[in-house]
This record gives structure tokens, sequence and C-alpha cells, in this order.
């Protein structure tokens, strides 16, 4: 269970560059905008990894975990129907917040889980890879979701095909 938000997380720095096209055509970004809207989410991530590794350790890890989870879902909803390329920026810097506050909660509730030295190198190596490797797909995860559906589903767990802009184009 612990992968799962490791994976999304890892997923996100990567899908939205195979939707930056539709997005371009629906919000009409800037140039500057666009390249914020990639790596706004990333920079932030990696900013705020140990300011949130250190709230999880004075405010609790499972608290940490749930806030993170909680909040990532919902600004990615916010992400998903984003009517202007402002509010899609800022949705993707709140991303990359919640992003940072999983990341390191899942690794320290690792630690707790698995007392034995053994165990707890291979739940950290599978956490590792799950990162690691979850990036890869996120291209071809954006390019599925984008045959089918509308630019904002790169952003949903479960697209539907009214995701994104109102009278944005979706493909079929």
């Amino acid at each position: 269970m612990l992968m799962l938000p490791v994976l999304l997380v890892s997923i996100d720095t990567t899908v939205l560059n195979v939707a930056l096209p539709q997005i371009a055509r629906d919000l009409s970004p800037t140039a500057a905008q666009q390249l914020w809207l990639i790596d706004a989410y990333p920079l932030v991530l990696a900013t705020l990894l140990v300011t949130m590794g250190t709230v999880g350790d004075r405010v609790g890890r499972r608290r940490t975990l749930l806030v993170g989870a909680t909040g990532f879902a919902g600004v990615s909803v916010v992400a998903a129907v984003a009517p202007t390329a402002e509010l899609l920026l800022l949705a993707r810097v709140a991303l990359g917040v919640f992003g940072a506050t999983l990341m390191p909660a899942t690794l320290s509730l690792l630690r707790t889980m698995f007392l034995d030295r053994a165990q707890h190198r291979l739940a950290v190596a599978i956490w590792a890879t799950a990162f690691s490797v979850g990036s890869a797909p996120g291209p071809v995860v954006g390019g599925i979701l984008l045959a089918r559906f509308a630019w904002g589903s790169v952003f949903r767990l479960f697209p539907d095909e009214g995701v994104g802009r109102p009278g944005a184009s979706v493909r079929r």
C-alpha cells in the first residue's frame, strides 16, 4: 500500500509532458507558463522533501501520509478541471507540496514496519524501485489516456470523458 503513493508521485513528474499540446490548445498558456507547468511540480517536490520529512517526524508519519494523500487527490481533481493555465500552474505547485509530504512519510513508515534489517533493506529497495520506475510509464500512461480522454484525465485515477476544460477536445 505504501508503494501506490510513491508510484503516483513519480508518474506525475512525467505524465504532463504528453498532455502539454492539448493543454496549450485549450488553455493558451504562454511559453513561460508551459515551462512552469512542466517544471513546477518536480522543483517544489524536490525542494520540500527534507522539510516535509521533518514535519512528519513532528506531527506523526501516518497523519502526514493521510494529509498528503488527501491533498494530492483533491488537488489532482482541481488540476483536471482547471479552466486557466494559472490555476493549473497553482495546482501543479500544490501537487508538489503534497507529493513532498507523501515521499518521506512512506519511507519512514517502512522503517517502523520492518524492524528486521534484511526485511527493511528489501522494503527500501522496493520503495526506491517504485519511485525510479514510476517516471518511465508516465508518458505511456499519458498517451493512453489522451487517446481516449481530454487532457484533464492525466490528473485523475479514474478518468471520464468529461474531464478537462469545458468544451475541451477529446480524441477518439
